[in-house]
């Protein structure tokens, strides 16, 4: 049995647009509710969420049956929750807060067997469909998405350097954070933080290096895609599911006499 591809890592080396959504709702059932809806991409957040390893595992395996690629967000740079998540078999980890050339050599190492890195190495896993993939170790590198996200003003500014990062498939653009460090907290779309991040984006965007972000705005969402962002979460499952039962509950309140 040979490694599957990864549709979303070749989109991204391709320049394809990927639309995604974010998952935060720590359920596999809600995961599959929103798993048919054709998004390229979905990521399943570990940092900002009451996900644990197995629920994580449970949306993967609801995405696995679905057209999207579901990538996960790590709690942290840190080697060990790496090492279980691709054990777990996530096709793609986005890396939170790097604020240095260094954390990226460090978040890249994470994902790479040695000598090129220091994941540790386990036969029986639901990566290897528990030991029948006879090409993992070979291709697993190439086929895994390394995402590292930028969320201050100081990490915007060594945006290149962090993109040059041999290993890195993509930059990511928190503008939540972001706004927060420049002191526009709760704004993420105040016009300063798009004027900080859009140069940056637009410097990696020339040395083919694909940039993606998450906004709520769908209009805003399209436009980033237009400028040549490769991949954008255009919502959330919990503002979905908030938006949604708000609007539902004020059109029959209103229609109430």
């Amino acid at each position: 049995m040979l490694l599957a591809s990864n549709s979303f890592t070749a989109a991204l080396k391709a320049h394809e647009k990927q639309i995604g959504l974010w998952i935060s709702l720590a359920s596999n059932f809600s995961a599959e509710v929103v798993a048919p809806a054709g998004y390229d991409w979905a990521l399943i957040d570990m940092e900002h969420s009451p996900n644990d390893y197995f629920s994580v595992l449970g949306q993967l395996q609801a995405f696995a049956a679905s057209e999207t690629t579901a990538i996960v967000r790590v709690e942290w740079n840190d080697a060990v929750a790496v090492k279980r998540l691709l054990d777990l078999g996530a096709p793609g980890l986005l890396f939170p807060m790097i604020q240095s050339v260094e954390e990226a050599r460090q978040a890249v190492s994470a994902t790479r067997y040695p000598p090129h890195g220091i994941r540790g190495v386990s036969g029986a896993t639901r990566a290897t469909k528990f030991g029948r993939v006879s090409d993992y170790t070979a291709r697993i590198e190439e086929e895994t998405a390394v995402l590292l996200q930028l969320e201050t003003r100081a990490a915007v500014e060594q945006a290149e350097a962090i993109a040059d990062v041999s290993g890195v498939s993509g930059v990511f653009f928190g503008p939540a954070d972001i706004a927060a460090d420049i002191g526009k907290l709760g704004k993420p779309m105040d016009p300063d933080v798009w004027a900080l991040i859009k140069p940056a984006a637009q410097k990696l965007i020339a040395k083919g290096m694909p940039v993606g972000t998450l906004v709520l705005d769908p209009v805003f969402a399209a436009e980033l895609l237009n400028e040549g962002f490769t991949f954008v979460a255009c919502g959330t499952d919990a503002s979905i599911l908030a938006r949604g039962a708000d609007a539902l509950l004020a059109q029959v309140r209103g229609a109430k006499k």
